[in-house]
């Protein structure tokens, strides 16, 4: 027999068991980097899912605001259940319920055929549904109808802000030649005459005179209880977190962050309250002056109140001149996605008004459409029940 050559031996198993270790160690790198490779495909929708958790917190821990600093942003809130009334005009059952009646008696118009509910039709979440109103003779105005909903919390009342409470707003269109046209003085003296408004009026007011004050207190009144505070996302701001689906939580984040909508639409009415210019007026047409009628500070032209976004599914069309026609959720949210325009005149100027400016806050977004998607999801949130009620009986 040969002898063994135990060196030969060693040095072949030696070679195995390296090829071995490198087989070994081939296969943990090739596992380790199928891993990462994993990690780095799962990560968004990892950190998406821990970003739903987040949110479904306490708000103290929910990720900070993504915007500028110079603005003075109201965390977002709960709509309580009523505004405060003012102190001269308190709330009373007896008022509010006078209110409701005049709310919806075509004898203030001029015509006797048009009621504040006309433009504002419960059925219609208490706007019209038209792009822009129309009103005394058929006459078409400038501007859309806005819901009346929540408008007890509004600092300042019609797109350009030219009325600081409810019932000077009454007044302005009652008396609107292009609204409802009516002499507030006449017709107050008119419903006077109506012998079934009389006990209204006493138990509202202790006694039965009529007064145009009074009519516009009492209708005041009643748009102050025509609230909706019981949203899905008054829900989830009081603590239902469970109540939003993922995406209308992502589109929550976004609507706070890089959506940029937290900048003018924040607090219990998701709205700044200011004056914005988005590129929808055109200089010389319709009524492009917005808050510049009243300022007359070149930075207003073209800038029109910031609505709130409560019920916004259901009061299409949208903007101040109800621009656009299918004009949906998603349709304006790609027109903020681009950053809108900066309109320029048709032609030339038409006027001494300067020319309007695009709001600086309002720049292009780069959204997805999946993250478009989300926020419309979270936008839907917004929408209460729609307040519905038919015409009361009228003296």
């Amino acid at each position: 027999m040969g002898q063994v050559n135990p060196g030969g031996v060693i040095a072949r198993i030696g070679s195995r068991l390296a090829r071995r270790e490198s087989i070994v160690f081939v296969a943990i790198a090739a596992a380790t980097a199928a891993f990462i490779a994993l990690v780095y495909a799962f990560a968004p929708a990892i950190e998406r899912a821990r970003l739903v958790e987040r949110y479904r917190g306490p708000q103290s821990q929910w990720p900070a605001l993504e915007t500028r600093a110079d603005l003075d942003i109201e965390a977002l809130a709960p709509l309580p259940g009523r505004p405060e009334f003012p102190a001269d005009n308190p709330f009373s059952e007896a008022k509010a319920a006078l209110g409701k009646r005049l709310f919806f008696d075509p004898r203030l118009s001029g015509s006797n055929q048009i009621a504040c509910a006309s433009c504002h039709e419960p059925s219609l979440g208490w706007a019209d549904g038209r792009h822009k109103a129309v009103g005394h003779d058929r006459q078409v105005g400038n501007l859309n109808t806005p819901t009346v909903l929540n408008a007890g919390f509004k600092d300042r009342m019609f797109w350009d802000g030219r009325a600081a409470d409810l019932e000077t707003q009454v007044v302005a269109s009652w008396s609107n030649p292009i609204e409802m046209a009516g002499v507030p003085e006449h017709r107050a003296r008119q419903l006077g005459e109506v012998a079934g408004y009389a006990p209204l009026f006493a138990d509202a007011y202790g006694d039965p005179s009529v007064t145009v004050a009074r009519i516009a207190q009492a209708i005041a009144t009643f748009m102050r209880t025509l609230n909706t505070p019981n949203t899905r996302f008054d829900r989830f701001m009081r603590g239902e977190r469970d109540i939003f689906t993922a995406a209308e939580i992502r589109g929550l984040d976004l609507f706070r962050g890089r959506a940029n909508c937290v900048r003018c639409h924040h607090g219990a009415l998701l709205s700044d309250g200011d004056f914005h210019h988005l590129g929808t007026s055109v200089h010389g047409v319709g009524d492009y002056l917005g808050r510049y009628r009243e300022t007359g500070a070149p930075e207003d032209v073209g800038a029109f109140a910031t609505p709130g976004l409560r019920n916004i599914a259901r009061t299409a069309p949208y903007m101040h001149n109800g621009f656009g026609d299918g004009i949906d959720i998603e349709s304006l949210l790609a027109l903020y996605n681009m950053g809108w325009w900066q309109n320029a005149p048709p032609t030339e100027k038409v006027s001494d008004v300067p020319l309007a400016r695009l709001s600086p806050l309002i720049e292009p977004l780069g959204l997805t459409p999946a993250e478009l998607d989300d926020l419309a999801a979270f936008l839907r949130t917004l929408d209460g029940h729609s307040l519905y009620m038919p015409q009361p009986d009228l003296p």
